[in-house]
């Protein structure tokens, strides 16, 4: 057994690098990767509960909680009870969160450049890792939880030499 020839460390090596690219992204936006992942989800669908956003990050509210309160520290979402139910806490962005966003627009582009891949490699990348969390998750007796949306169709990607260009149509069978 030798350490560079187990993908857990591969996995855990390359988590920490891809980190390390976005740091520096966030930094401008006072935002951590944690922070920039719960906004891409409010982005996405703003109004999320806690336990939607967790089951969506997998993160547990022990771990979300501080996350949330920080960035509603900030200003970026609220934080309310729901009226209907006074154990569930509902999230909402504010104008600043919303505008954020604007922001932030380059970041996965950034990040696709640093990867030097094209963009159909990392959408392969995305949905293999995807279905290899989905297949450890269900031999752990764990719910996998949805897999991630595809790339849309058309909207304009940066190549690894930086030029933008528009995301290829799916081929058919993918």
């Amino acid at each position: 057994m030798q350490l560079d020839h187990q993908l857990c460390f591969a996995l855990y090596a390359t988590s920490l690098a891809m980190t390390k690219v976005y740091k520096p992204l966030l930094a401008p936006l006072g935002l951590t990767y944690p922070q920039y992942l719960v906004m891409l989800v409010l982005w996405e669908q703003d109004g999320l509960g806690v336990r939607e956003l967790g089951a969506r990050l997998n993160l547990d509210s022990g771990t979300l909680t501080p996350l949330l309160k920080r960035l509603a520290a900030q200003g970026l979402l609220q934080r309310d009870r729901d009226t209907g139910d006074e154990r569930r806490l509902n999230l909402r962005l504010s104008a600043e969160g919303r505008a954020l966003r604007q922001r932030a627009q380059d970041i996965p582009q950034a990040v696709l450049c640093a990867t030097a891949c094209d963009i159909d490699t990392v959408s392969r990348l995305t949905q293999e890792l995807g279905g290899l969390r989905a297949r450890l998750l269900q031999a752990a007796g764990a719910e996998p939880p949805a897999p991630p949306a595809p790339p849309t169709r058309g909207a304009p990607t940066r190549g690894a030499g930086g030029s933008v260009r528009r995301a290829a149509p799916p081929s058919p069978g993918r």
